[in-house]
């Protein structure tokens, strides 16, 4: 592919903006990364619940990892054909008429507006927007959010002309253009099945005043815009280089992995807990949202809360270990005394630090502790919960289909420790594979791009030209019976937490 100018465009950018770091990186069409840039990105927590962040800083650290990912590439923005974005879901990203940020990013691990979606969560209303959206607006979706910002900040609410996600607020710094994708349009107010908003979800939720803030819903795959003068300036992209509208990062992700087509179950070891089954109708329930997803046929239902792989991290901010997810670390404390892992007598955690599925909801907690317990026992216990939690994800979308036709792909940050995949499989009594994929939602955003400019003729094409499996582990059958023993045990301490807060 040739660029007006003459220059080959043989390579595919994916930027993965997560909720503490932006992850740039550089393919080649077979989706090997030759090059990758990253940036942090600060959360502040001003009150109990809210979790924000700079809009400004997310793009600075965008454009930055965009620009690292290039020098470490050794190529010029004039060879890359095209860039595609993924960023975290949900979340409230407000720009005004100016496109300029109306306040803070309000994101996906911020539960001020739980008192909102609690109206939607029973009767004929939830029924409702089930059948309409694919699922009932958590604490931190649009319309939640929405509410709670009219009610409470009322100057801002009226200053806000466009309502925005993550991976939509860096495009329109790259392309000046503003728009959404089906992806994220379905975390509130969209039919999830015509894939276009819906007055009547809009009006139940109360917001009728607020539909002039939908942006339009353009293909995940589309050319939403061209890179400008002044974001090239700063990320050294090529002038009019095409951007992708680009999705939200667990459909980029599962793409990534090669986990898309109908039956495909993934889940990701990350911030969030996430659990999905690639359908082809909607299947609206109560036990899971069911959202568009990247082909047009197709879509995620899954089954997730915010007790991911950061409820790790805190345990290991709290326990005075080095923060963030070492795969040396978690390995050590899986391996700990004998090599087996999880023991009979090692206490319980419930990650719910930052949120949970349960309704009612219950606040983290750990159980079981002894004297003779220290922080890497704490650190393990930890590691178990994320992945009781994901087998109590997994088994909410049995309903939606069989899970265990073939293995389960795994990405994330967790994929990196063979022992926490291998405790997945072993709790869950799953088989489970790892892909080459070092950065997941990074590459499927790079291969929707190259969807979107015909590198790739869909997304089941790209999956086979870029993606490979290189661990397979299976549930072990020697360590059956103590896991199911202590995941009962968990989930009834977590019954009981929730009997006493109600």
């Amino acid at each position: 592919m040739n660029a007006p100018d003459g220059a080959s465009r043989d390579y595919l950018i994916g930027i993965d903006a997560g909720h503490t770091v932006i992850k740039a990186a550089v393919f080649d069409v077979r989706g090997a990364e030759i090059g990758r840039g990253a940036r942090p990105t600060a959360t502040f927590s001003l009150h109990p619940r809210w979790q924000e962040r700079d809009m400004d800083v997310v793009w600075q650290s965008a454009a930055g990892a965009i620009a690292d990912a290039l020098v470490d590439a050794g190529i010029s923005g004039r060879q890359v054909a095209a860039v595609g974005i993924g960023a975290h879901g949900d979340g409230l990203y407000l720009v005004d008429a100016d496109r300029r940020p109306v306040r803070a990013a309000i994101l996906a691990t911020d539960t001020r507006a739980a008192a909102y979606s609690e109206r939607w969560n029973t009767g004929a209303v939830a029924d409702e927007l089930i059948s309409i959206t694919g699922q009932v607006p958590a604490p931190y979706s649009p319309p939640a959010t929405l509410n709670w910002l009219r009610d409470n900040e009322p100057e801002n609410f009226a200053r806000a002309a466009h309502m925005l996600f993550c991976k939509d607020w860096l495009r329109l710094q790259l392309t000046g253009e503003v728009a959404t994708d089906p992806t994220e349009a379905a975390a509130g107010f969209c039919d999830v099945r015509a894939r276009a908003w819906s007055a009547r979800a809009t009006e139940i939720c109360g917001l009728a005043d607020a539909a002039h803030l939908l942006p339009p819903i353009l293909d995940s795959g589309a050319i939403a815009g061209h890179v400008t003068e002044e974001a090239a300036a700063v990320t050294t992209l090529a002038v009019g280089t095409p951007v992708i509208t680009g999705s939200h990062d667990v459909h980029a992700a599962a793409l990534g992995i090669g986990a898309l087509t109908p039956g495909s179950v993934s889940a990701i070891l990350g911030t969030f807990n996430i659990n999905q089954l690639v359908t082809t109708e909607a299947l609206p329930s109560w036990q899971w949202q069911a959202r568009g997803s990247l082909a047009p046929d197709r879509f995620l239902v899954m089954s997730t809360s915010p007790a991911g792989a950061t409820a790790v991290d805190w345990v290991r901010q709290v326990t005075a270990q080095p923060s963030g997810l070492v795969a040396d670390a978690v390995s050590a404390a899986l391996a700990d005394r004998d090599g087996v892992g999880v023991h009979e007598d090692d206490p319980y955690f419930l990650p719910f630090v930052y949120g949970t599925m349960l309704s009612p909801a219950i606040r983290g907690a750990f159980t079981g502790l002894g004297s003779w317990h220290g922080p890497t026992d704490l650190l393990r216990a930890g590691l178990e919960g994320v992945v009781f939690t994901h087998r109590y994800h997994l088994e909410a979308l049995r309903g939606a289909g069989p899970i265990d036709v073939r293995p389960v792909r795994l990405s994330g940050g967790g994929t990196r420790s063979e022992e926490w995949t291998q405790l997945f499989a072993d709790a869950t009594g799953l088989s489970v594979q790892v892909t080459d994929a070092v950065e997941s939602g990074a590459r499927g955003s790079a291969m929707l791009a190259g969807v979107g400019v015909g590198l790739f003729v869909d997304v089941d094409q790209a999956a086979r030209a870029c993606v490979t499996v290189v661990r397979t582990q299976h549930p072990r059958a020697d360590r059956k019976a103590l896991l199911d023993r202590r995941y009962l045990q968990w989930s009834r301490i977590a019954a009981a937490l929730q009997s006493a807060a109600s």
